[in-house]
């Protein structure tokens, strides 16, 4: 009986009313064998940190409520405004951008630092020594200033003649400026990050990819990067999500990003704190959304590891609805709900013992083709 109880929880199975707690021997185990009682067990620690959270919860509720300085209706007014949802675009433009510079040149960055070439390992080294020791903030202006050390950029030979001529201020903006301080930046930790990945995969997989004889970027790329992305998900999403907080930075340069137009209108205006708190709310849904779509990758390349697959949100939710109907109209728990789920309905009913399972009411145990304890 132990297979169909829920995960995580412990159950006491009690006897039937009439049957005496101590059972007695086979011959009185007759009636225990008709009914089981299963009753969820006690936490009473639980309960009480339960309803310590709760109150702390509702202080909280009550002080944003009831405190007219949160300025809820300025907050309402501009959530929307134009002006915001161009800084919100703007700062979503300069993430996606910046975070895929970063992590392409990162990816980069670590298969030289992993190579046999003396060469390309120093300069990976140096690059992330480099960015990692520079402050972002000072990058962001060196970027914006390179005008002043290089009026004219070019493509030719080192040393050699030269072919192509651009204008600096043409082709660095203050856009371009913010993704090369950002997504230069962010190389240097993405190295890192994809590095520790590649080398926490197991070392036998790296000898039976080069004994089937399997060419080098073949390995790296079918079966080393698949394995390794379970590591590097996690870590590389906070640092997306840093770099989404980041782009705040950028308003030195007078980009219009989202800080810098709620700066600019709190500073007209004199709502400081309603302002802010629009900035906030933009801010949790955007990086909402980057953890939902942690999930289903995460969730992807669980496939490899796991043997069954975790619940979507959405599978989990009509799952729990489907028990509580179960449980509330007596009716059957549909087939696609699983054991752990369908386990919850039993919880204080009365319930049949599966044939073949000898029970024994005093003890709270059975022994058959389930065996164990309850």
């Amino acid at each position: 009986m132990s297979a169909d109880l829920a995960e995580g929880e412990s159950r006491l199975l009690y006897p039937p009313p009439g049957l005496p707690p101590g059972g007695g021997g086979p011959a009185q185990a007759g009636p225990a064998d008709e009914d089981l009682r299963v009753v969820a067990a006690r936490h009473p620690g639980r309960w009480i940190a339960t309803a310590v959270v709760g109150v702390l919860l509702a202080m909280v509720v009550s002080s944003l409520v009831t405190n007219d300085r949160w300025e809820w209706d300025v907050v309402a007014r501009y959530l929307t405004w134009p002006s915001i949802l161009e800084g919100a675009w703007a700062t979503i433009r300069l993430t996606v951008t910046a975070s895929i510079v970063g992590f392409a040149l990162g990816t980069v960055l670590a298969l030289m630092r992993l190579s046999r070439s003396p060469l390309l390992q120093a300069v990976s080294w140096a690059y992330t020594w480099v960015f990692r020791s520079v402050p972002l903030l000072l990058q962001l202006l060196l970027w914006y200033n390179l005008a002043y050390l290089y009026p004219v950029l070019s493509l030719g030979i080192p040393f050699g003649p030269e072919f192509l001529f651009f204008d600096t201020l043409d082709l660095i903006d203050k856009f371009w400026a913010a993704i090369l301080g950002l997504g230069l930046s962010q190389a240097a930790y993405s190295a890192e990050i994809v590095r520790a990945g590649i080398l926490g995969v197991d070392q036998g997989q790296h000898e039976a990819a080069a004994s089937l004889g399997i060419p080098r970027h073949r390995q790296v790329r079918r079966i080393i990067l698949p394995q390794a992305m379970r590591s590097i998900v996690p870590t590389a999403v906070n640092e997306v999500i840093g770099l989404l907080k980041g782009t705040s930075i950028v308003y030195v340069l007078a980009y219009g990003e989202l800080f810098y137009i709620v700066s600019v209108i709190y500073g007209r205006n004199g709502r400081v704190v309603p302002l802010l708190i629009v900035a906030a709310i933009w801010y949790l849904a955007l990086t909402t959304l980057i953890t939902v779509v942690q999930y289903y990758v995460e969730r992807h390349y669980a496939k490899g590891a796991l043997r069954t697959l975790p619940p979507t949100p959405v599978q989990r939710v009509r799952w729990e609805l489907q028990v509580g109907w179960s449980r509330l109209t007596g009716a059957p728990v549909p087939d696609g709900v699983p054991p752990a789920f369908a386990a919850r309905v039993r919880v204080g009913r009365w319930v049949a013992p599966r044939a073949g399972t000898t029970t024994n009411a005093g003890s709270g145990t059975g022994t058959g083709p389930q065996g164990g304890a309850a």
